[in-house]
């Protein structure tokens, strides 16, 4: 069993443990539990002990409150094959956890949640969903690499690196930036990307030689925890209103790789809150 699998294990086995002593480690374990064991087995008293009650919903096909996600499980448990979830890397801080996953989802998916936490307790929670493309541009696949976290007296260092290239690059359009930001043996796991630091400039460069309209638009939430920082996005792309989820990994003063799940926002939702 894997550590992560332990601590989720133990979060199923203490419910009754006060909020006050949630922390990080605690609020991760919730959160992978909450897939692996609220949504993938259907556990409804795991999801009436760790969801709040006003539980703010941001996944279009989800309702919002406990009571909406309750009855998600209940459409969840009505999909053949069944929803499987595996997630790969779980990061976050004091109030959000990042989890990166693989999951049967009418079909193989790719997904970022983004989940924040109070008091222990899971209060809201958003994410992106992409089909898996087998076959990249990279030969990576969309979700292998790394997965240790390191560096953590880096974290806001870190932070404002990749934030500093969203917000110079991918919304201010200042490309000749992107060498102070992104190493030259830069690690792609976007499908349609390239390896290195030029392969992601041949990108951009075919975007705008043939027209498809591609940029980021407001930045919401950014989330890191030593070498990771997930950048929550909305933007365009080929025309349409798009929710960019990116995973940086900071090596050195420059990011050296990346990762992403990228959702065409719908028209309708289950719910009032938008994607963000």
């Amino acid at each position: 069993m894997t550590l992560l699998k332990k601590a989720a294990a133990a979060v199923l086995a203490s419910t009754a443990a006060t909020s006050a002593a949630a922390g990080p480690a605690e609020n991760k374990a919730t959160a992978v539990a909450l897939l692996e064991q609220g949504l993938a087995k259907g556990d409804r008293e795991f999801i009436r002990a760790n969801v709040a009650e006003d539980y703010i919903q941001h996944n279009p096909q989800a309702a919002d409150g406990r009571e909406g996600l309750l009855g998600f499980v209940d459409f969840l448990e009505t999909l053949d094959p069944p929803v499987q979830v595996n997630p790969v890397r779980v990061f976050g801080d004091e109030n959000f956890v990042v989890i990166h996953q693989t999951a049967e989802f009418f079909g193989p998916k790719v997904i970022i949640d983004l989940f924040r936490f109070e008091d222990g307790k899971l209060v809201e929670h958003w994410d992106a969903i992409q089909d898996e493309v087998p076959e990249t541009a990279s030969g990576r696949s969309m979700i292998d690499g790394t997965t240790e976290i390191t560096d953590l007296d880096r974290t806001e260092a870190n932070k404002a690196l990749v934030t500093g290239l969203v917000t110079d690059v991918l919304m201010g359009g200042d490309l000749a930036r992107i060498n102070s930001y992104i190493r030259a043996d830069y690690m792609q796991h976007k499908p349609y990307v390239p390896d290195t630091r030029d392969g992601l400039k041949g990108f951009i460069a075919y975007l705008a030689e043939n027209e498809i309209s591609f940029g980021y638009t407001k930045l919401h939430n950014v989330v890191a925890e030593g070498n990771f920082v997930m950048t929550q996005a909305e933007g365009i792309y080929d025309g349409k209103p798009t929710a960019f989820y990116d995973l940086w990994r900071v090596e050195d003063g420059l990011i050296a790789e990346h990762w992403d799940a990228v959702q065409e926002i719908p028209t309708q939702f289950a719910h009032g809150n938008g994607m963000f």
